[in-house]
């Protein structure tokens, strides 16, 4: 079977994953072009909120291919998230849509449980994963991931390499059913990040 070829991956996150999102980089670094945003790319102090979701959509998706969903427990209540997302599926003379997945993660409360709280995924990405023929899928973070210090290094190599074949293949799949199902983009955008239920005391 032929190896899917590289994407230039756009990563949506909330800030208190960024430690996820660093190991995502790291163990898919051969595969992808990562093309999200850093810290300090965009001062959002001193820009309206219009100059912000511009400069994400321009500088960052508008080449993008794929954007993957990194899903920590406070994922749902961020307007950048949000708005990454929705920039992500629009379709434009300069921006072609993405497509779309999302990660949970092992802080997530529906992690393995095999289903997931529609009211604990970020809206705009459980839009899209409804009906038979969904836009976007929601996997859980690897398992093999989760076990890597209990194994020999022959095992430990196996494992991540199983785990990037895994991710490589959720990845190129989304970007195939970009041509598929339209997607759901008719939600509302955030204005502001939104309160409510976040385990482990995040609220910021």
């Amino acid at each position: 079977m032929t190896d899917p070829p590289r994407h230039k991956v756009f990563i949506s996150f909330h800030h208190k994953d960024q430690a996820y999102k660093d190991l995502f980089v790291e163990l898919m670094e051969d595969y992808i072009v990562d093309k999200s945003v850093r810290d300090g790319d965009i001062d959002d102090d001193f820009l309206s909120t219009e100059t912000i979701r511009r400069r994400i959509r321009d500088n960052f998706i508008r080449d993008a291919t794929v954007t993957v969903v990194l899903i920590g427990p406070c994922a749902w209540q961020r307007k950048h998230v949000d708005w990454e997302i929705g920039s992500s599926l629009r379709k434009t003379t300069q921006n072609s849509r993405c497509g779309l997945l999302g990660l949970l993660l092992p802080s997530h409360p529906n992690f393995r449980t095999g289903k997931y709280t529609p009211s604990l995924i970020p809206p705009r990405l459980a839009d899209n994963c409804n009906g038979t023929e969904p836009y976007a899928y929601i996997y859980d973070w690897p398992t093999q991931l989760m076990s890597l210090a209990g194994m020999s290094l022959w095992e430990a190599i196996e494992s991540r390499t199983n785990s990037e074949k895994q991710i490589r293949r959720w990845i190129h799949e989304a970007f195939i059913r970009r041509s598929g199902t339209p997607p759901n983009n008719g939600r509302p955008q955030f204005k502001r990040n939104r309160g409510g239920y976040c385990s482990r005391g995040w609220s910021d």
